[in-house]
């Protein structure tokens, strides 16, 4: 198994070492862990969709630390401009065309014309991704399809000796991925994964129409995002959403006050969006855990579809759809 290493100077800059030789690292950002690699180099990026057992059609988001990376990986225009000063560093992906010159290997792009970029705010996912000195490719640090990693526990225990390091930098701070937003020419811009950037929010910030996004892909169709596929963390156990009594059966992720029930986690006992978002992926794992052990299945409860509650129905959502 891997080890788990502090997230120290000394550390940090072996991270950065490993990164350059082709080897993957996993390491905490403001949303989830994340699956790192030299994003140039297509050997190091090729064992990411191993390591994961993720479709090859399923693009990855390239972390970067500067706006100047940005422009000399992408084409942006001025929506995608003023979106990228606004929201970074921060909890926001953007597609964008890439550049005629990138230098990003075409595997993060699944083979398209497109590329995902993220500049992250966590100071543990910054100073390592300054230590590379390179782009990183970094999708959520487990195995494909199942519930994304907010703990260093849950990276080993999904992906064990499949890579090289792995940084502790404890729970992530918002427990959900990052929004997805295009601002691909000639159309509005979308988002195509909804976090806590919202579509009401962009439209006043831009001015414009904002189209939410909801036709989520299936595993052998192409994908010009990451976070598109209809099934997605996924628990190991069934699933059902929207419960507000649970059945005697079914393990409980309550939200608020809530009934009695064999086991129940509360993403929020007061309600608050924020905290829930945060605890999400968190209790998912330990339900699930709990449900495997005891041979039965979760049920969630209804979550308001404003504000954050719109991307944990999203999760949640994906995570109770059929096999």
């Amino acid at each position: 198994m891997v080890d788990i290493l502090r997230a120290n100077q000394q550390n940090l800059k072996e991270a950065g070492k490993a990164i350059r030789r082709g080897e993957l690292v996993a390491f905490p950002t403001e949303t989830v862990y994340g699956l790192g690699a030299d994003a140039t180099n297509d050997a190091a990026v090729s064992a990411i969709y191993k390591a994961k057992g993720r479709p090859s059609n399923n693009p990855l988001i390239v972390h970067i630390t500067t706006l100047d990376q940005a422009y000399s990986y992408g084409e942006f225009d001025d929506r995608a401009k003023k979106l990228a000063v606004k929201y970074w560093p921060g909890p926001m992906s953007l597609i964008v065309k890439r550049s005629a010159n990138c230098p990003l290997s075409h595997l993060v792009s699944a083979g398209g014309d497109t590329v995902a970029l993220r500049m992250p705010a966590h100071p543990i996912s910054r100073q390592l991704l300054e230590a590379a000195n390179v782009p990183v490719a970094a999708p959520s640090a487990n195995i494909s399809g199942g519930i994304s990693p907010t703990l260093p526990a849950h990276v080993k225990q999904s992906l064990g000796d499949n890579i090289f390091m792995l940084i502790d930098g404890g729970a992530c701070l918002l427990g959900v991925e990052s929004s997805v937003i295009s601002a691909l020419p000639n159309q509005n811009v979308q988002i195509l994964r909804p976090g806590s950037v919202d579509a009401a929010e962009l439209s006043e910030f831009l001015a414009q129409p904002v189209d939410q996004i909801q036709n989520h892909k299936t595993s052998d169709e192409n994908m010009i995002s990451p976070g598109l596929l209809s099934r997605h963390y996924a628990p190991k156990s069934g699933l059902r959403m929207n419960v507000a009594e649970p059945h005697k059966n079914e393990a409980y992720l309550a939200f608020g006050a809530h009934p009695t029930s064999q086991y129940s986690l509360n993403l929020s006992p007061t309600k608050d969006l924020v905290e829930a978002a945060k605890n999400l992926f968190a209790m998912l794992h330990k339900l699930d855990d709990y449900c495997q052990q005891h041979n039965c299945t979760m049920a969630a409860a209804p979550i308001p579809n404003t504000g954050l509650g719109i991307a944990i129905n999203d999760r949640l959502r994906r995570a109770s759809a059929a096999k």
